[in-house]
């Protein structure tokens, strides 16, 4: 059987499906609208909200399978791979994308090694190959170094993980059409070899990932106890405060601040880098922000390529000026 069409693996929690799920139609449909091909989203679960799965509809895909059984409502990698392998097996999709979120890291890699799929992980970057149809996944390398753009031509499905929040959610479109199917797993399904003995849930209140603004600190402060004089930038701004990994790895702000592939992804109203130079590990967890204004003494700095605003200048300068100018404004208002 020919291999065709595009899946998106859509995630729940309690019912209801997450944001990654809205992100992921962002790219399923950009490659299934290169291919000429549906857009099916995927999802496994119990009692999954009817309004959730056509709202996945209204977002862009063009089919929605649904497959529930209570073994389902909690992601356990065998019987969501079971599920997964039969629904492969049966309709042969060409490609398949998920988050790198737990539940992507650690499903993907099982059912593309019992599928002798290729899979890579953590794209920033999926397009399609004009001349062959192939999926070309490009990642950073090599500690974020350059980006390698990988191919599986002799293997289907393609495969694939992105990161979370590394692409805007596909937006609402009123009067879309497609199908819902809502499937039964198989009778035979059984939890395996894990069961789920307990939840904590992550009371990280960083809130770096959900900010609409982010004010990041690389190497161009020089030093850990410059890390307060940017703070009257991040207050009156409301923003939430970020670092490149090398300002991290010198000890001046600890991990949860951290942005880039190695940390988080952010997709702010507003990004705002004070020295930072931008490698690609740091530009692939922050290059979908909105508006990027960058502040570097060096007019060569990586970040200058991406932001729509650049103050070549001293940050130690710059900062003070633009928190006053901005207090006096918010005063005005």
């Amino acid at each position: 059987m020919e291999h065709k069409g595009v899946w998106i693996l859509a995630e729940q929690s309690g019912g209801r499906v997450q944001r990654i799920s809205h992100e992921l139609l962002t790219r399923g449909r950009d490659l299934a609208d290169k291919r000429k091909t549906g857009l099916t989203a995927v999802i496994f679960g119990w009692n999954i909200h009817d309004a959730d799965l056509r709202e996945l509809v209204d977002r862009g895909a063009d089919r929605v399978i649904a497959v529930e059984s209570p073994l389902l409502e909690h992601f356990l990698v065998e019987p969501y791979s079971v599920c997964m392998l039969d629904l492969i097996r049966e309709l042969c999709p060409e490609i398949v994308i998920a988050g790198a979120t737990s539940t992507g890291r650690t499903l993907m890699p099982y059912v593309a090694a019992k599928a002798d799929a290729g899979l890579t992980a953590d794209c920033t970057v999926l397009d399609i190959e004009p001349e062959t149809g192939n999926l070309l996944q490009t990642r950073p390398a090599i500690g974020g170094n350059i980006l390698a753009t990988i191919k599986t031509p002799r293997h289907r499905p393609q495969m694939a993980t992105v990161r979370p929040r590394s692409t805007q959610p596909a937006a609402r479109q009123g009067g879309r059409q497609g199908e819902i199917i809502r499937r039964a797993a198989r009778a035979d399904l059984s939890a395996g070899r894990m069961r789920r003995v307990d939840f904590i849930p992550n009371t990280d209140q960083h809130g770096l990932q959900d900010a609409d603004i982010v004010v990041a600190v690389g190497r161009g402060i020089k030093k850990g106890e410059n890390v307060k004089l940017v703070a009257p930038l991040v207050e009156v701004l409301g923003a939430a405060l970020g670092a490149s990994r090398d300002a991290v790895d010198r000890g001046w702000l600890n991990y949860p601040h951290q942005i880039g592939l190695s940390g988080k992804t952010v997709t702010p109203k507003l990004y705002v880098g004070l020295g930072v130079s931008g490698s690609i590990q740091h530009l692939a967890g922050m290059q979908t922000s909105e508006t990027i204004v960058a502040v570097n003494t060096d007019p060569d700095a990586q970040l200058f390529r991406v932001a729509d605003f650049g103050i070549v200048g001293d940050l130690f300068e710059v900062v003070p000026l633009l928190a006053e100018k901005l207090r006096k404004i918010k005063g005005k208002a």
